[in-house]
């Protein structure tokens, strides 16, 4: 076992014991705004009864909302104490948890429709994780991740800042991705109509009275052509 997933079982007790959410931005009124959107750019093209991949799982927030999609939801992490809070949270009847490795995961070759997931390509070696990734999925089949943006001053400043990483409950090796570098990646591996846009200016710290003002701008920024390029999070979508 290599040390960055090492690192990131440690850090999966550290999540489960000092609240997931709050460390991941999704329990304040704008960070609920912005979770729900990453909900609906994730499922909105996934079939009933298709076999769908939920890679980095974590506690099951993302889960419980795949489920309601009718697929047949294969559920990782590699953290057992995330996994334990996932089962005990989401209790679908088309929800399987398992504890994976995302470099060598025990699934045949072709297996998914779908492999998707909420902020987790960023924690892994992302050139074992696309290989596997490939590998697992059927011929046809698309990936879809929203992942944070290295052009966003914000978040450079965290993944690139061992204090502020520290600070803030991020990993040790956790990082960000620069759009046109995961292309590249992607399409090297073999991926087909590799699609990266950029999106997110809600800070997850807006005021609940300000959320509808700063969502109107960031939609206009999201559309500009240099402004939007410094948007909080990357949208990646491909096909096999």
């Amino acid at each position: 076992m290599d040390d960055r997933i090492k690192h990131e079982i440690e850090h999966g007790k550290f999540l489960a014991s000092n609240g997931a959410g709050e460390i991941w931005n999704w329990e304040s009124p704008a960070g609920k705004f912005r979770w729900s959107r990453r909900v609906k750019m994730l499922t909105e093209f996934i079939r009933p009864g298709s076999a769908l991949l939920e890679l980095g799982c974590g506690t099951g927030y993302f889960t419980k909302e795949i489920a309601k999609t009718g697929a047949n939801i294969t559920a990782i992490d590699i953290s057992p104490e995330l996994l334990a809070i996932a089962k005990n949270n989401v209790s679908h009847a088309n929800v399987a948890f398992i504890e994976e490795n995302a470099y060598n995961m025990t699934f045949d070759d072709n297996r998914f429709d779908y492999v998707i997931g909420s902020s987790v390509l960023h924690h892994l070696n992302i050139e074992k994780a696309i290989s596997e990734i490939y590998r697992i999925l059927k011929d046809g089949g698309i990936i879809a991740f929203t992942e944070p943006n290295m052009m966003n001053p914000q978040i450079a400043l965290q993944k690139n800042i061992p204090y502020i990483k520290r600070k803030l409950g991020d990993s040790p090796d956790e990082t960000a991705f620069f759009r046109w570098k995961i292309s590249k990646l992607l399409k090297k591996q073999g991926f087909k109509k590799v699609e990266i846009g950029t999106f997110d200016f809600l800070h997850p710290a807006i005021p609940p009275a300000y959320i509808k003002v700063i969502t109107s701008i960031g939609d206009f920024c999201e559309k500009c052509p240099i402004l939007k390029e410094i948007a909080g999070s990357i949208f990646i979508k491909a096909y096999k």
